[in-house]
């Protein structure tokens, strides 16, 4: 069966597995996701589930970003909406898939504070996890199917929290198969009028994820043909593939890109391409006739207007972060698109309203064909004038291509969690991720419950 495959290839790791440039990037990517998680904690859907769970009590065995405690999965669920919140964690992008590996650290947080899990076998948890989903979005992407990249997580984080509980391999295969078959998304959660839902999809199967794992370390036993059964997940969603877990390794977290600015991965080039264009030409908004973006197929679908909608309709933060008319206007009036960028009075300005009416996006085959091993763009501004200023991209800084460092990483860290913690925390975090071989999980949480709300 496969999944016994695969249970094994998540029992068998170790962190001697992990290259050395695979541990320094799985701890780049632990202090990235920190940060967007604590510069969500007042984002209003996080603060409702927050109210739901202080109103359910119960259970104080793993803690939440910000103080307090409750059962793992719930704080499984809470921690993942807060790195995801603000769309601005990790991204991965294989040919009809993207998803991002990071949404995995809040289940392997919480189920690893309940081993006193050390930081080196957390590091070998998050990595399988990483691994994991990626080689399912590589080999089974469900996207055209019209299901969420959430559907694979589901198996990543069965894993990743199997692996850190200490499992062995007939449970580990019951987690990931109990998850596998009950977590199958559709992907209306990212077309059309987009919900709070766009951003906690995976949180709740970070939820459910986490769930599952309980549930099989406690004796419950799932379908052991999930993957190639009758109506499994290849007959009903995927199709055929194959992956050898035996011949696979813990390297792929090294592929997954960071996101410079706050705004969905494939608008990252194209962000920072009219950053640079403005600088150099020196032009406003105001002087604009129209912008043109010539970009590859899948973004043109995603965040451009092709098959998951018109998205020039921008309403709300997730909206605004799915539209690259819009994000591409932000850069051209605000410069790097963050947070702020999102806020109601933002969103509603005439004058980006105006401007990202302007924007046309188009999708360009050649462009298609050096996806995803590239991210290429173009955008020409036509100016009122009658002048023209064109850039073209193939990456930004954050792509693996050109990878963020260290120092970058830090100060977008203390870029998003100045106004929730002290210098002095913020520096216990930085050194304690960096050096978290030496620490274990629970060190860690008792970083985090310190975070505080703006009073």
């Amino acid at each position: 069966m496969i999944v016994h495959d695969l249970a094994t290839f998540t029992d068998q790791a170790t962190y001697s597995n992990l290259s050395n440039e695979a541990r320094k990037q799985l701890k780049i990517r632990l202090l990235d996701s920190l940060g967007t998680a604590i510069g969500a904690i007042e984002g209003p859907p996080v603060k409702a589930i927050r109210q739901m769970l202080d109103d359910f009590g119960g259970s104080e065995q793993s803690t939440l970003i910000g103080g307090g405690k409750t059962t793992p999965d719930r704080a499984a669920l809470y921690n993942s909406g807060l790195v995801r919140y603000l769309d601005f964690n990790d991204s991965y992008l294989a040919k009809g898939e993207t998803c991002h590996p990071s949404d995995n650290i809040g289940s392997i947080l919480a189920a690893g504070e309940t081993t006193d899990l050390s930081g080196k076998d957390f590091l070998t948890a998050l990595g399988v996890a990483y691994h994991v989903q990626c080689r399912l979005s590589d080999e089974a992407p469900v996207r055209d199917k019209g299901f969420d990249h959430t559907t694979q997580g589901s198996y990543a984080v069965a894993a990743g929290v199997s692996k850190a509980l200490g499992l062995d391999e007939d449970k580990t295969a019951n987690a990931i198969s109990i998850a596998g078959t009950a977590l199958n998304a559709l992907r209306v959660t990212r077309t059309g009028a987009l919900s709070n839902w766009k951003g906690l999809a995976y949180p709740h199967t970070a939820f459910g994820g986490t769930n599952a794992a309980f549930l099989a370390k406690y004796g419950i036993t799932g379908p052991p043909a999930v993957f190639e059964g009758n109506k499994g997940f290849m007959d009903s969603i995927a199709g055929e593939f194959s992956i050898d877990w035996f011949n696979e390794d813990l390297e792929r977290v090294s592929n997954t890109i960071i996101k410079k600015y706050n705004a969905e991965i494939h608008s990252q080039s194209s962000i920072e391409g009219m950053i640079e264009l403005k600088e150099k030409h020196d032009f406003t908004a105001e002087n604009v006739e129209k912008i043109e973006i010539d970009i590859f197929d899948v973004a043109y679908h995603i965040i451009g207007g092709g098959e998951e909608g018109d998205k020039t309709i921008v309403r709300t933060k997730e909206e605004a972060d799915h539209s690259l008319q819009y994000m591409v206007s932000a850069a051209l009036l605000d410069g790097p698109v963050m947070p702020e960028q999102y806020q109601k009075n933002r969103i509603e300005a005439d004058d980006i309203q105006s401007l990202l009416q302007k924007v046309k996006v188009s999708p360009k085959q050649e462009y298609s064909d050096r996806f995803p091993d590239e991210m290429p763009t173009k955008l020409t501004v036509h100016l009122k004038s009658g002048e023209r200023h064109s850039i073209k991209k193939r990456d930004y800084e954050g792509f693996h291509t050109r990878p963020m460092s260290w120092d970058t990483i830090i100060q977008k860290f203390k870029g998003l969690a100045q106004p929730y913690t002290s210098e002095e925390l913020r520096d216990q975090i930085i050194e304690t991720v960096q050096d978290f071989e030496q620490h274990s999980v629970s060190d860690l949480m008792n970083l985090l419950t310190k975070v505080k709300l703006e009073s």
